[in-house]
């Protein structure tokens, strides 16, 4: 590998990728949403085709208590994965009392501190929200570990290796989990993968792991009847269809395709080529005549991701549903199950987290019930709701993005979203989670600035995207953090 997938990267890649080769052992540590999942399937993957020992630790929260006890383990280097360039003050000072030396393969906002061995886009001038996840910044890791360790002795590999001219051996078959990664960051849109994402691509569907293609852009497409897939798309709302069983079925009734097969309802993966351009053309003239605006109908389309190695009609053969189904795991505190698919388990660890999945679902379902049912509250500048203890803290973000599709929620403001959670001590906090569209980002708006500097305002801390950002606060704090991240988006969007 001369400059790997990401040539901005290739410098402190090397440099990470050499310091780990010189460890005894290694702690990974990571975080438990998609993105975190995969990043640590990834480095957990190379590290052990590196012979290099570890162990893998992941959570939800990068505090001082959790880097307090990551410091406590019996290893000498710690490498962190999507976490860790945010916390580097707390990190440092760790690494300067001799506790632990440090890696950092991350893609958010790093914090005014330093260290030697530390991987961020946004240290080399790409946009780590949109142009690279923490996964595909553990994939360049990746596969300058490969080169790093070849460079020592020849690179011990499990699972077989493929033909000479790539896979396994130099690790670009991770590419797949990078893609993973990066749609559950929602970082994919109409257009797909952008920025040095790109790169990653490239090299996945070089070596036959993945696929790119224009396609239907709904949810399920690999596993949910085709009724489903329409009545529960929430993408693009087509009256008449979305939400309403018997509409998608009469819908799907009245176009020249067999929508069953002996008696069974079939799946968008059954089509053929043709059937499957019927139904987008069906579903783009029902939009239109609908009074869908056409920007908005278009949606209907766009670039998916295929992972060629995965059975078709699982959910791991569709970046999306894959990073939904890992996202089931970690947040209801299973990232062991979500670890085990990741590395490749197809047996126990896959069944366990198609029960969590089905149970994830149940959870969203209600959660946006709640929400729908009491309604959102509206600051001057942004709408928030407070759901208390009716939604787990993990998943009240991803129920606020949701919402934003709902009727009664803007579309064209930030929606905050709060719910309570317990620290170690057993002291009451509140979690604070913030999403919003990509229209909003493109007028100025950054989420990570709103929510980090306003939790800080109220004695919390916080942080994360542009488009979706984290916080914990203490109890308490609501109203005094929503003035603050009100006359914050103020600035950055104005009216």
């Amino acid at each position: 590998m001369e400059s790997g997938p990401v040539p901005e990267l290739a410098e402190p890649a090397r440099a990470c990728a050499q310091r780990l080769c010189s460890a005894e052992a290694v702690v990974l540590a990571s975080h438990i949403d998609a993105d975190g999942l995969t990043s640590a399937g990834i480095a957990s993957t190379a590290l052990a085709r590196a012979g290099i020992p570890h162990d893998v630790v992941f959570k939800k929260q990068l505090d001082e208590a959790a880097i307090a006890d990551i410091a406590a383990r019996p290893r000498e280097t710690v490498l962190f994965t999507d976490f860790g360039s945010g916390q580097l003050d707390i990190i440092a000072d760790h690494e300067a009392a001799g506790d632990f030396e440090v890696v950092i393969a991350d893609h958010h906002q790093p914090a005014d501190a330093d260290t030697e061995f530390h991987m961020n886009p946004l240290l080399v001038g790409l946009d780590g929200a949109s142009e690279l996840s923490g996964a595909g910044t553990a994939y360049v890791l990746a596969r300058a570990l490969a080169t790093a360790a070849d460079e020592q002795e020849p690179l011990r590999v499990t699972g077989g290796e493929r033909a000479a001219d790539g896979g396994r051996v130099d690790n670009r078959d991770l590419a797949a989990l990078a893609v993973v990664g990066a749609v559950g960051d929602m970082q994919a849109t109409g257009d797909g993968l952008v920025g040095a994402n790109r790169g990653v691509v490239d090299e996945g569907v070089e070596v036959g792991v993945l696929s790119e293609k224009t396609d239907l852009a709904l949810y399920g497409t690999q596993t949910r009847p085709l009724p489903k897939l329409l009545e529960y798309a929430s993408e693009v709302r087509i009256p008449g269809i979305s939400n309403d069983q018997q509409g998608a079925m009469e819908f799907l009734g009245g176009l020249d395709i067999d929508a069953r097969a002996d008696g069974d309802w079939r799946r968008w993966v059954d089509l053929s080529d043709e059937e499957r351009q019927a139904v987008v053309s069906g579903l783009l003239q029902r939009a239109l005549r609908s009074g869908v605006p056409a920007e908005k109908a278009q949606r209907l389309v766009g670039t998916t991701y295929t992972l060629q190695e995965e059975q078709a009609g699982t959910e791991l053969r569709d970046a999306s549903e894959f990073s939904t189904l890992l996202n089931a795991t970690a947040r209801y505190e299973r990232a062991d199950v979500g670890l085990a698919v990741c590395l490749g388990n197809r047996e126990d660890a896959l069944e366990r987290a198609r029960r969590l999945l089905t149970n994830h679902r149940r959870n969203l379902s209600e959660g946006l019930d709640v929400v729908k049912q009491q309604g959102v509250e509206r600051a001057d500048h942004l709408q928030w709701f407070d759901a208390g203890g009716q939604i787990r803290e993990t998943i009240v973000g991803i129920v606020a993005g949701m919402a934003l599709g709902v009727e009664g929620v803007d579309g064209d403001r930030p929606i905050v979203a709060f719910a309570r959670k317990t620290d170690p001590d057993g002291d009451p906090e509140t979690k604070v989670s913030a999403r919003a569209t990509g229209r909003l980002v493109g007028r100025g708006l950054d989420l990570s600035a709103v929510v980090g500097e306003a939790a800080r305002a109220v004695g919390g801390d916080g942080g994360g995207h542009d488009i979706a950002a984290g916080a914990t606060i203490p109890a308490g704090k609501r109203e005094p953090f929503l003035d603050h991240a009100d006359a914050l988006v103020a600035e950055q969007v104005g009216e």
